[in-house]
């Protein structure tokens, strides 16, 4: 299993990109890659190796059609979608798994206009090629409404971040306060990761601690006047698990 890193480092060769290109197409042998690729096949094998491990492809041994000793023949096995949005006030990389199973176990997540596809298709090993192009245009068509819907939440959510932004460099004047604000706002439904944030600042741990205690008070207090009232609560309520879980000061 890889992650967004070792996929991005992965497929920014060209050559095995074009490794890829083929393998999610048909099982491939390294001597075929290295004739169609115009590639020697030391380098094919050591690119192959590097997919594999990386969690991209697998190999498996298969009996030589001559009588020889088997050959090794690679393949694309792990489906996944890799993400990256970036832009001002947007730097978002991620890599997820695509869902297992058969059609029919995808019909609770699918949007209503796919259903009758997954529907068409389940059940059977193989489809005529005209057939599968109808269904495959009816996807695409799905899965471009589907990308012109996230683009729009995508560019919502950098206005929203930008506006942030403004309001964070203009009420926290120190960086490390800064960072703090920012890292709230890149994952605000988790808890603050304190200890990975004072190791990437260089501070310690009753320096963190006074700095979530200030910071907190700071947010806090901005909540209650947009609110209008305020609610008092012990510094320790899970009302604040959004700051995470540190040592306070004494």
């Amino acid at each position: 299993m890889s992650d967004a890193s070792t996929t991005l480092r992965l497929i920014q060769n060209e050559v095995r990109r074009s490794i890829l290109e083929r393998l999610v197409r048909e099982p491939h042998y390294p001597m075929q890659l290295a004739e169609l690729l115009e590639v020697s096949q030391p380098a094919i094998n050591k690119h192959l190796k590097e997919l594999e491990r990386g969690g991209l492809v697998t190999k498996e041994k298969v009996p030589s059609d001559k009588g020889g000793p088997p050959k090794r023949i690679y393949s694309v096995t792990q489906a996944v979608s890799v993400r990256i949005d970036l832009g001002p006030d947007l730097f978002r990389i991620e890599q997820r798994d695509l869902p297992k199973g058969g059609p029919m176990r995808l019909t609770g997540i699918l949007p209503e206009a796919a259903r009758p596809v997954a529907e068409a298709v389940s059940g059977r090993k193989k489809i005529a090629v005209g057939e599968g192009i109808e269904h495959l245009r009816h996807l695409t068509e799905s899965l471009g409404a589907l990308d012109r819907q996230r683009d729009a939440l995508i560019a919502l959510h950098q206005q929203v971040q930008s506006r942030i932004s403004a309001a964070v460099d203009a009420d926290f004047e120190a960086y490390e306060e800064r960072a703090l604000v920012h890292r709230l706002l890149e994952s605000p439904n988790e808890r603050l990761d304190t200890l990975a944030l004072g190791q990437h600042l260089g501070l310690g741990r009753q320096e963190v601690a006074a700095m979530v205690d200030e910071v907190g008070a700071r947010l806090e207090r901005q909540l209650a006047e947009r609110a209008g009232h305020v609610l008092a609560v012990k510094p320790n309520s899970d009302l604040r698990w959004w700051l995470g879980s540190v040592k306070r000061r004494r």
